[in-house]
């Protein structure tokens, strides 16, 4: 993912203290970006994601099983295992590989993901829709909500119209930034033909990245049908949809020619939309979009018989993005109640179809709801940085500025819809389902601070695994056991990647929690010996990245193998009914990090009831988890509390022995 160096967001902060105003016309205005690299240079030297050797695909899952399972309990898996090895699956790796040489467009993976997603039934709210909450403006003039909402849709639109028009930079990751993120990588880079640049850049230590996902940010709408739903996308449209008080509005905000309105004009009319004083929508059709799938499908069917309401799903449907203006504020000592608010609210003020929505408190706190089955965070958390950094370093609307709107009264056009008793009854139903569910959802956040970057980098050990490794102890403080834990990995770096999971439950894991949490005082290991398991543990979790980030992992390639059969009609293995497979999949632990300077907290609900989810970073001054469970199946509090609890265990050792000799 882009990862931006500190020194040089500090920089643009500096100077971004002036407020003299940007030029706002020619083409400087209507995009964000102007690459010297083509936008899609290194798409066709991508290299194909890799179906893995199925011998090393079983010795994955059997390392991931082992600290699972009782000693009898693994040895049947592994029986099932070889089993499989030798049997169905060298037929099903043919097939696989088969299909794979037919869709050299894509990955194996791509397809069946989609497919996936796309035919679960459960709401997207807390079960696939995540978060993430943007950091606010340095200077407090620029978070009024106005202004920080016309700001933020502008970059958004520059964004958008640098994606399309193919001069957004490429996104690549930079192993070592100060010696890639270059102009002499780029003039190179650009010099080279498409289908060897990738291979060129590999030189300089930086790894293009694949951008087909990013298409799916702008103009597009997941629309539920019965069994399976349906991605809608458009490139013509020139509105954004608007929310407030659970109404909705069309507000142009590209012109006749596609070209960004004004600052001034578009201040003036996302200014209509916040002075409307229309009651709150006693009937707010956002809740729909919390059903599940089929329901909201057959609602929506109804829906568009009725009036006009087909042309205004399509108005929906077919905006650039959803922009909620919401009446909440943040507590910076307490920021839960805005994440709960951002993530799901109430349901009435959210259209959670759309690709993505910008959420805008009335603090100008900020943050970006989006639905997953299109794509994965590497296009969302580039658009986010991106619009971050130009907004609270360079932005276009400065304070003070008035809105001026000579356009036509039909730029902002409230959306109306015709309802009946049946949509009535039907949202009153979302409504209950709704509210039942997200009161039953507990949040948690916890920040440590003895604990950080600094610290990391002075020990010579992995952040994330140390985050990781204090999951695995907080649960086992909390219930004494081992669960199946999954934390994503995107595989972007080749054509058509989505996600690999990465098991960070290993063996090295069980033993040092173990250990830490030994009663028996004659038998307790010394700070030393701890210490040498914990870097143990960092090497097994480095090489597991290392392996899921190459396409090497044994999540996705067991997924596919799966898929295999059931499109060939072919009688499942049994290694996919053995209840170790199921429980290694019911992930009590789901974990996922994202890295930005612009990123104040992400969070996402438990994927299965009796789990939890956890968002957590590791920034310069602290760690930081979100950490969502649902009552009475978990105890988020009691988790937390033994999350604090693993990182002073993990502390301690650190601070008693410092860098291992080989490591200084």
């Amino acid at each position: 993912m882009l990862r931006v160096p500190k020194t040089q967001w500090l920089a643009c902060l500096a100077r971004s203290q002036s407020t003299s105003a940007r030029p706002t016309t020619g083409e400087e205005y209507q995009y964000l970006q102007r690459s010297k690299i083509p936008m899609l240079h290194f798409q066709p030297s991508l290299p194909r994601l890799p179906i893995p050797e199925l011998e090393k695909t079983c010795a994955r899952y059997l390392a991931a099983q082992q600290p699972l399972l009782s000693p009898d309990a693994f040895e049947r898996t592994k029986e099932l295992v070889n089993q499989f090895s030798q049997q169905d699956g060298p037929k099903l790796q043919t097939l696989l590989k088969e299909f794979d040489a037919a869709n050299k467009h894509t990955s194996y993976i791509s397809e069946p993901w989609f497919d996936m997603y796309l035919r679960d039934r459960a709401p997207l709210p807390l079960n696939y829709n995540p978060l993430l909450m943007m950091n606010p403006d340095p200077r407090p003039q620029f978070n009024d909500q106005l202004l920080r909402t016309t700001n933020l849709v502008i970059s958004s639109l520059r964004f958008m119209k640098s994606l399309r028009a193919k001069i957004l930079e490429p996104e690549v990751f930079h192993m070592n930034p100060a010696k890639s993120d270059t102009p002499t990588f780029r003039t190179v880079t650009s010099m080279m033909p498409s289908f060897i640049s990738t291979y060129v850049a590999y030189a300089f230590k930086a790894f293009p990245l694949d951008m087909s996902q990013y298409q799916g940010l702008f103009g597009g709408t997941r629309i539920p049908e019965l069994g399976k739903d349906r991605i809608y996308r458009t490139d013509s449209s020139r509105h954004v949809v608007v929310m407030r008080n659970g109404n909705m509005y069309a507000v142009d905000v590209l012109d006749a020619q596609g070209n960004i309105e004004q600052p001034a004009t578009l201040l003036a009319r996302f200014e209509r939309v916040l002075k409307d004083a229309k009651a709150p929508a006693a009937d707010p059709l956002g809740l729909l979009t919390t059903e599940n799938r089929d329901t909201w499908a057959t609602a929506r069917t109804h829906l568009t018989q009725l009036g006009t309401n087909a042309r205004s799903l399509e108005l929906v449907d077919s905006a650039l993005f959803c922009i909620c203006l919401d009446d909440s504020t943040i507590e910076p000592e307490n920021p839960i109640p805005a994440i709960r608010e951002f993530l799901f609210g109430d349901g009435t003020n959210r259209w959670f179809d759309k690709s993505f929505t910008l959420i805008v408190a009335k603090d100008g706190t900020a943050g970006i709801n989006f639905e997953h089955s299109w794509g994965d965070g590497v296009a969302v958390l580039r658009y986010f940085q991106e619009i971050f950094k130009e907004t609270t370093t360079a932005p276009f609307a400065q304070v003070g500025l008035q809105g001026v709107d000579n356009q036509s009264k039909d730029a902002v056009v409230p959306i109306e819809f015709t309802l009946d008793d049946r949509v009535k009854a039907a949202i009153r139903t979302a409504e209950n389902n709704h509210n039942a569910v997200i009161d039953s959802l507990d949040m948690n956040y916890m920040k440590y601070e003895a604990i950080n970057k600094s610290v990391c980098k002075r020990q010579r050990i992995s952040p994330d695994s140390v985050m990781q490794l204090g999951f695995q102890l907080a649960y086992y403080k909390q219930h004494g056991a081992f669960v199946g834990t999954y934390e994503s990995c995107s595989t972007a770096a080749f054509r058509h990647g989505r996600t690999e999971t990465m098991r960070p439950c290993t063996v090295a894991t069980k033993t040092f929690c173990q250990e830490v949490e030994r009663r028996d005082s004659g038998k307790k290991k010394s700070m030393a010996e701890l210490r040498d398991m914990m870097n143990q543990c960092s090497t097994v979790h480095g090489q597991l990245t290392k392996e899921a980030a190459m396409g090497q992992g044994f999540d996705r390639h067991l997924f596919g193998l799966k898929h295999t059969a059931q499109r060939n009609g072919l009688p499942l293995p049994a290694l996919y009914e053995d209840p170790a497979y199921g429980a290694i999949n019911h992930n009590i632990l789901s974990t996922s990090t994202l890295s930005s300077p612009a990123l104040l907290a992400g969070g996402f609900g438990p994927v299965v009831k009796d789990g939890y989810g956890i968002g957590y970073n590791i920034q310069d001054g602290y760690l930081g988890s979100v950490v969502t469970s649902y009552k009475p199946h978990r105890n988020g509090r009691e988790f937390v509390d033994c999350l604090r609890a693993a990182y002073e265990d993990i502390g301690k050792v650190l601070a008693a022995t410092g860098p291992s000799p080989k490591e200084k």
